[in-house]
């Protein structure tokens, strides 16, 4: 794939108006979250939870890609269309989380390091041939007293710089994911700290690995207070701080900007993306689009629907995740009001 086609799929991803579910949760994650609704989370049921999403009838109006899991991308639907092809037919570009996870930073306690750069090479140039237009490595950063370390940030900015790197190699557009965990008692204000540097260190790692940002898409987590704070933080709170830190530290080459929930509600996400896209501060310096990739607080209300009945309630679950959806594209146009959810179909 040129470079070309490259920033052609970075810009696709973040399209006016469209963002991008996270549907890449592994066999564990899958688990938990099955566990919670009464699902046994077997392979078929976890193919057929993925298939009743992707074939939702016109998500394509508010879906620009999808990330998917290494089971997921090699699955079909019942009619044999495997997934990537089901979801290019609607328009919709095919991603693949290619991380394996955090594990502990070696001495430095209570901090993370993502692993999955062994062998990714291989992995990338396979999931191309399975239909994967873009990636997404996440990393995660801990705020509690004393960290993050300058060496869990730099180590896991390194990383991140890497992955990117090899996934433009194999001709797939890297999201590099920085997340900035909600966990904690800290104020929004040390989590502008902390986000800001991690963003710095990323870009600056970006730019020694020589990696394009024409064709690269950051996925970030909000400047927002961590959920066991006493002062918990507004949506226009959130905007302030998240736009502030983002022009402060992205680069107007990235194409755009897309969010994770990070444990947010359902409607305190969608609240909190409007606000950003309301931005009288971004209004008048924005270089990239602002959009959502949730998985949360878009799946949460249509896996409780689906797992009623799944055998009669694809419907109703499909309703309610175009519903979600059309709220989070409205939010990234800045065109969301709370009085818009009183018409939610859960």
């Amino acid at each position: 794939m040129t470079t070309e086609q490259l920033i052609q799929n970075a810009r696709k991803m973040v399209a006016a108006g469209k963002g991008i579910i996270a549907a890449d949760e592994s066999a564990n994650t899958c688990k938990k979250r099955f566990d919670a609704v009464g699902i046994e989370s077997n392979e078929e049921n976890r193919r057929r939870y993925r298939q009743m999403l992707f074939t939702a009838p016109g998500i394509e109006e508010y879906v620009s890609g999808v990330i998917l899991f290494d089971e997921t991308i090699r699955q079909s639907d019942d009619t044999g269309t495997p997934f990537p092809k089901l979801l290019a037919a609607k328009g919709i570009l095919s991603g693949i989380k290619v991380d394996k996870g955090p594990v502990e930073l070696a001495l430095h306690t209570g901090e993370k390091i993502t692993e999955g750069l062994d062998g990714l090479r291989e992995r990338l140039a396979e999931y191309a041939t399975l239909g994967a237009a873009f990636a997404k490595w996440r990393a995660v950063i801990t705020i509690e007293d004393g960290i993050p370390s300058e060496a869990c940030i730099s180590t896991n900015a390194h990383v991140l710089a890497r992955y990117a790197a090899l996934c433009q190699e194999a001709g797939i557009v890297p999201m590099i994911e920085p997340e900035v965990l909600i966990d904690g008692s800290h104020s929004i204000e040390r989590c502008y700290e902390v986000t800001e540097t991690v963003l710095e260190e990323c870009f600056e790692e970006l730019e020694h690995q020589g990696v394009d940002l024409r064709a690269t898409i950051l996925k970030t987590s909000m400047v927002i207070a961590g959920n066991k704070s006493e002062k918990q933080s507004s949506p226009s709170e959130v905007a302030d701080a998240t736009v502030r830190v983002l022009q402060a530290t992205v680069p107007h080459e990235i194409p755009g900007i897309v969010f994770l929930s990070g444990g947010q509600g359902d409607e305190q996400a969608t609240a909190n993306l409007n606000a950003m896209n309301r931005s009288a501060t971004l209004a008048t310096n924005k270089p990239w689009p602002l959009t959502f990739s949730y998985s949360r607080a878009i799946q949460n209300p249509v896996l409780k629907k689906w797992a009623e009945n799944p055998e009669t309630n694809v419907q109703a679950a499909q309703a309610a995740l175009l519903f979600r959806c059309n709220m989070n594209s409205l939010a990234s146009l800045g065109q969301y009001t709370e009085e818009m959810e009183k018409g939610r179909s859960y």
